[in-house]
């Protein structure tokens, strides 16, 4: 494990409609994606990447919690928020049908009607 958080490359443009919470989890879904940041990678102290970035500290943590309830990390208390070595694949699979999900709802699609949908895009019906 990486004890010093490396340098992220993240940056925030202010003139976006994307709010700064979500351009913060992209952007580091996006290098846990293309391996720039590995498992068992320190992030940064939300205080610290809210000061490099201009940003209050809840917008991090905002985008922390996301990236963890997505499962691409975890967060150990004092030790810090870890890049999760867990499968990736899993973790985006999961961010994908929590999406799907939302949609379904909003389209009023019963539960068994976008399960079905599910299973006819696998091959599976």
């Amino acid at each position: 494990m990486t004890d010093a958080h490396p340098t992220l490359n993240v940056r925030v443009d202010a003139a976006s409609s994307t709010p700064p919470y979500e351009q913060v989890r992209s952007q580091v879904i996006a290098a846990i994606e293309d391996g720039s940041l590995v498992a068992g990678t320190k992030l940064p102290p939300v205080r610290t990447l809210a000061t490099e970035l201009n940003l209050a500290a809840n917008t991090v943590a905002r985008a922390y919690k996301e990236l963890e309830e997505a499962g691409y990390v975890e967060t150990r208390g004092r030790a810090g928020t870890i890049v999760r070595g867990a499968d990736a694949a899993t973790a985006q699979a999961a961010a994908a049908a929590r999406d799907f999900a939302r949609t379904a709802r909003r389209l009023g699609l019963s539960p068994a009607d976008a399960v079905e949908l599910v299973r006819a895009a696998l091959g599976d019906g």
